[in-house]
């Protein structure tokens, strides 16, 4: 596989994967099932075939419910 074609699906994936994740985020919060006024969020990157194991953590604050 050439570097532009990897590249290419790098970012399909990445996308995909965003896309996702916001959709499930925002399900969340609108079915009013995160308590305490915030979400705490890991995501963690691992590859089957390869030594990977890539973890973001962040904390987002979740709107008051009007």
């Amino acid at each position: 596989m050439d570097e532009d074609r990897f590249n290419m699906e790098m970012r399909k994936f990445l996308k995909e994967v965003g896309v996702t994740s916001q959709r499930e985020i925002e399900r969340l919060v609108r079915d009013g099932a995160v308590k305490g006024g915030e979400l705490r969020l890991r995501m963690t990157l691992t590859a089957e075939n390869a030594d990977l194991e890539h973890v973001v953590e962040r904390t987002l604050p979740v709107p008051d419910e009007s």
